[in-house]
């Protein structure tokens, strides 16, 4: 997690654009796998955080298959960590802690979003959110109950460089059941 910290300090002083993008990937209970793009929000040695509609495509796959993949990238510092690992939502708390930091339309794209859902336009979505404008002008925007975080708790992180001449530097780290990491340098 230090290393990660690192890296993501690093990161933000190359003025990467959006530092915290990442892929998650998820797949069906039966192996069907997907992914897409999400914001990391948070890390600690807890995990790595992320929020999103329960309700969505990749929140049906959590529900069936608790596991995940992230990637991230940065192509300025020719950098990129992978990490895999269980998957838990987090708190009611943190969930309202992060929905409170949110711009206001943030909120409102909440509520108005059957996020993975077939729509008939876009207008659908600019009328649910006016409508939701109007409701809550003036007062806080509750936390929707299909909305909120996620925490993958990785098994392993793997951090890869580029090197010019194609011998990559990669290093997995992988947690131990009693404690602590493996750490072992794979090839390129």
């Amino acid at each position: 997690m230090k290393q990660f910290a690192a890296w993501f300090k690093d990161a933000l002083t190359a003025e990467e654009v959006l530092p915290e993008a990442m892929t998650v990937a998820t797949s069906t209970r039966s192996g069907e796998p997907s992914a897409r793009m999400v914001l990391l929000r948070g890390f600690d040695e807890r995990g790595f955080g992320f929020f999103t509609n329960y309700d969505s495509q990749k929140g049906r796959e959590l529900a069936e298959n608790p596991r995940a993949s992230l990637v991230v990238y940065w192509p300025r510092l020719g950098r990129q960590v992978r990490i895999g690992g269980a998957v838990v939502k987090q708190s009611a708390e943190e969930s309202m802690r992060y929905f409170r930091s949110r711009p206001l339309a943030s909120q409102l794209s909440a509520w108005a979003s059957p996020q993975s859902s077939v729509i008939a336009n876009r207008q659908v979505l600019e009328d649910a959110a006016a409508a939701l404008a109007a409701k809550y002008e003036g007062a806080p925007v509750p936390l929707p109950r299909h909305w909120g975080g996620y925490r993958v708790i990785p098994q392993t992180i793997e951090f890869w460089l580029h090197r010019d001449n194609r011998l990559h530097d990669r290093i997995r780290y992988t947690r131990q059941a009693r404690g602590g990491w493996r750490i072992e340098r794979l090839a390129p």
